[in-house]
């Protein structure tokens, strides 16, 4: 029987990278798994096409939207047959075909549908599918990921992987489960290759900051002022205070230790509460948390997050056990809704989301939009074709006339539109292209009727602007975007605004220079999609540079610049791009744009204007580009240990606060070279009259009291921290040491490299070379979670020796979670950390014993709890 797939054949020339993907392939199918990492642009769909095409058996094709499903048989006509001429596919996964696309949420579906598991795997036995092919795997929701797993599991499935974002931000249990599916990365098409290939053109991502509008600079005003004066009133509530010291575990803190060591927290911000009102804190209370008798104890400043913690317990976990105090918890329930502080069973104080949903979409940003296309305009020309993708079309917006155009309040398809017809030149070039909506010029429309006949839509003015057609396709959605976006590619149309789910994913226009993401919802992966579309190279313009603009809106009353930039932060895991530093390299993470530390109105007009002219140098960009490939080979993991000082404004001349030590001892050697001269010339009088041995005595005196106290800061500081980054590269030698133990790594181990540099800025950063992706993801895991503040580790190491002790210094470190799965894991951890470290005390935490050690270690780390310590980043190296 003649195999469908054996008439398909790619009818374009292989890229050199795609070349050496297709090289490699027979030697890594073997083990049943293709696994491969490629970014958008790299054509990733055409590969996954080809390797199907060679393993000549029935597949299913899974992807995560109907967009991509389509996409897919959209490649295969386009590239592997003439005038489309394949039929044996389906897009219904009930009836499969010899290719069958279709969706995870489909899979799920018709797992339900059959009464047992036995049934589903029978159905697949049935239609003989041989292969699974998983576009974009890391995004299954549990249920999703289950069906799909025991599928592969029960008949031993071959299963190719396409990904552009591994989940390398990811749990460890949530890192094991992808890789349990898809396998280890055999390949990756990494975007510096591609840019060096002129297969992605060079680009820039940029930030637009803006500040909230006076009525949402004064909602956040209002707001904070209401929490503090809520928390004001709390601390001298003597009804309140006195309900915390009638709490059972208050008085019956004994009684109720194994309660207790179930929810420290509450515990914890129960007696920092009642510390901060002068309440005096018994020793037996205090040793629950780990402290011995005379120990000196400081605790940690109450804030809005301890607090948030009490109230949460009181009002809702513990609530049940107060039943007593119910009348009284509803009058306090009452005065943290009055002030928005409770809802849906959630105390916040910090106010995140309702601050946030206020930011994110501030009609701040329709400003930003504008000023962006205005300073493209000047500086584009005639050549500028830029797309603003947003999320909502906000349709009640449609006919908004010139004088309320001031009013909008959201952010959105039509009100961009409306701003944008208001304050920028050529308006005529202006379009909107969304599923439901289609708006050109009339000076284009004619252009339009040349590639669509009259008939099939029809065409209604803007009652605001009468320039301004409005188009309702009778037929075929596809082919009024298709014709739209010849009119952009051709630039009839230089500014099309339109919505992220027509044209973030799938959606093809090469000519796209300035990207605008106005998009506030949806995932990282949603996030590269949409970016993707701007970095794409375009035939007959080598020298397209494209450039991505995001927006945020700065909350000025948060010193980290509130949620909306917290959540452009996260974001940037995702993004690889080119820093701005004079040491120019490649990476991913926000850092790279040098966002201001100290964010105010000044700070941020300088910040945006400095954007301005980044953009304007598009050359200088490309030339950055071709300089940063240039240093580096491959794309390296790597664990930044973070500078706590760096919001200093002279960081980077000054010496790692942890190496203060070396600062300590330059000002003692200075000292003596002044203070020996000096006690020599005042008392020469005592070796005169009354003997060396008493000179030398006064000498130390006079050198104790003068130099005592700095000696002993110099001692601890360096037992307590020592040269930081030297120890890191020792732990990142035990957790390599451990690995390999564990054949977890399985690289020759003289292959392997541990790298630990400290940077300009204080930073240290440590990578493993040589190891594979899983190895080096397994390694970079174990070193973040090592050096980060102590949560709930199963097991803590603890450095010891006779002058910590005697010094009353300890460091406390958790036990990587891939060493915690039990004791015998955790001693061979413990065993390489003598080595390389030396004496350490492993302390099981799940007793009552290590259950009061966990605690303590967790209140030593209290002061960084709520700072990023560490950060997961990937380089070109």
């Amino acid at each position: 029987m003649n195999n469908p797939l054996r008439n398909l054949n790619f009818i374009f020339s292989w890229r050199p990278y795609q070349a050496k993907v297709l090289k490699n392939f027979d030697k890594f199918i073997d083990d049943n798994h293709f696994h491969i990492i490629a970014p958008p642009g790299s054509g990733k769909t055409i590969l996954g096409l080809e390797l199907i095409r060679r393993i000549q058996k029935k597949t299913l094709i899974l992807t995560p939207t109907l967009t991509v499903r389509n996409q897919w048989e959209n490649r295969l006509q386009t590239f592997f047959t003439k005038n489309t001429s394949f039929t044996d596919f389906s897009f219904d996964i009930k009836k499969p075909n010899t290719l069958t696309f279709s969706t995870y949420q489909s899979l799920h579906s018709l797992y339900k549908s059959f009464k047992n598991e036995a049934d589903y795997f029978q159905f697949f036995e049935d239609h003989n599918i041989e292969v699974l092919v998983l576009d974009e795997a890391h995004h299954l929701k549990k249920e999703w990921w289950n069906c799909l797993y025991q599928l592969k599991k029960q008949y031993n499935k071959t299963v190719i992987s396409l990904t552009a974002t591994p989940p390398y931000d990811s749990t460890n249990a949530e890192i094991k489960k992808y890789f349990s599916l898809c396998g280890e990365v055999d390949d990756e098409i990494v975007v510096p290759d591609l840019i060096k290939e002129k297969n992605l053109c060079p680009h820039q991502d940029l930030v637009y900051l803006s500040e909230p509008l006076d009525h949402e600079i004064n909602f956040i005003v209002d707001y904070r002022f209401k929490i503090a004066n809520f928390v004001d009133e709390l601390l001298i509530d003597t009804d309140f205070i006195n309900f915390l010291k009638q709490h059972r575990y208050y008085t019956e803190t004994e009684k109720y230790i194994d309660e207790i060591y179930q929810n420290i927290e509450f515990f914890s911000s129960l007696l920092i509460f009642l510390n901060q009102t002068s309440t005096y804190i018994t020793q037996e209370k205090l040793s629950v948390l780990g402290f011995e008798k005379n120990e000196t104890i400081e605790f940690p400043k109450l804030n809005n997050n301890w607090i948030e913690i009490l109230l949460q317990n009181l009002l809702v976990t513990d609530r049940k056990n107060l039943i007593k105090k119910e009348n009284y918890l509803l009058e306090l329930e009452k005065k943290l809704r009055k002030i928005s502080a409770y809802r849906q069973l959630k105390v916040n104080l910090k106010g995140n989301k309702t601050l946030y949903k206020s930011l994110t979409s501030s009609p701040s940003k329709l400003n930003s939009i504008c000023k962006i296309v205005q300073h493209e305009q000047e500086d584009l020309k005639d050549s500028l074709r830029c797309v603003i993708l947003s999320d909502y079309i906000r349709k009640e917006y449609l006919n908004t006339n010139d004088t309320e155009i001031e009013t909008i309040n959201k952010l959105g398809i039509l009100p961009i539109f409306h701003k944008l017809r208001k304050s920028v030149r050529c308006k005529n070039t202006i379009a909107v292209l969304t599923g439901s909506l289609v708006i050109i010029h009339q000076s284009i429309f004619s252009k339009l009727q040349e590639k669509e006949p009259l008939n099939t839509y029809t065409v209604t003015p803007l009652s605001s602007d009468k320039e301004f057609l409005t188009i309702n396709t009778n037929g075929s959605k596809n082919k009024i975007v298709n014709s739209i976006t010849e009119l952009f590619e051709s630039g009839d149309i230089k500014i099309l605004i339109g919505t992220k789910s027509l044209l973030g994913e799938g959606w093809d226009a090469p000519s796209i220079n300035s990207l605008i993401l106005a998009s506030v919802v949806g995932s990282f992966v949603t996030s590269n999609q949409m970016r993707g579309r701007a970095i794409r190279t375009q035939q007959n313009n080598p020298n397209k540079v494209g450039v991505i603009w995001h927006l945020a809106c700065v909350d000025l009353s948060d010193k980290r610049g509130g949620k909306d930039l917290e959540i452009l932060s996260r974001r940037f895991t995702a993004f690889l791009g080119i820093t701005y530093s004079e040491k120019i390299i490649i990476t991913n993470g926000v850092d790279r744009l040098q966002i201001p530390t100290q964010l105010n109105s000044d700070s941020i007009k300088t910040y945006n204007q400095q954007n301005f002219e980044r953009s304007k140098n598009r050359n200088q960009i490309k030339d950055n580009w071709k300089k940063a490939i240039s240093i580096g080979k491959n794309m390296t993991q790597e664990v930044l240990f973070l500078n706590q000082e760096k919001e200093h404004p002279n960081t980077k001349k000054k010496v790692f606060y942890k190496d203060l030590v070396k600062n300590l001892s330059v000002e003692i050697i200075i000292g003596i070279s002044y203070f020996l001269p000096n006690f020599l010339l005042k008392n020469v009088n005592i070796i005169l009259n009354k003997g060396m041995l008493v000179f030398f005595y006064s000498l130390l005196s006079a050198f104790a009291l003068t130099f005592g106290y700095k000696l002993v800061k110099i001692v601890q500081l360096y037992i307590r921290y020592g040269f930081i980054y030297k120890k890191i590269n020792k732990m990142g030698l035990i957790i390599l040491d451990s690995l390999i133990t564990l054949k977890l790594i399985t690289t020759d181990k003289n292959k392997i490299h541990i790298s630990t540099e400290k940077l300009s800025n204080g930073n240290i950063s440590c990578n493993i070379e040589g190891a594979n992706k899983l190895e080096s993801q397994l390694f970079t895991t174990a070193l973040e979670e090592l050096l980060k503040p102590i949560e709930n580790s199963k097991y803590v190491i603890v450095k010891t020796n006779w002058y910590r002790k005697k010094l009353n210094i300890s460091n406390f470190f958790a036990m990587p979670e891939i060493f915690s799965t039990n004791k015998k894991t955790a001693l061979l951890f413990q065993k390489n950390w003598l080595y390389h470290l030396g004496k350490s005390k492993l302390i099981y935490t799940r007793n009552k014993i290590g259950r009061r050690l966990l605690i303590k270690a967790r209140l030593s780390h209290i002061y960084n709890r709520d700072k990023q310590i560490t950060k997961k980043s990937v380089i070109w190296k």
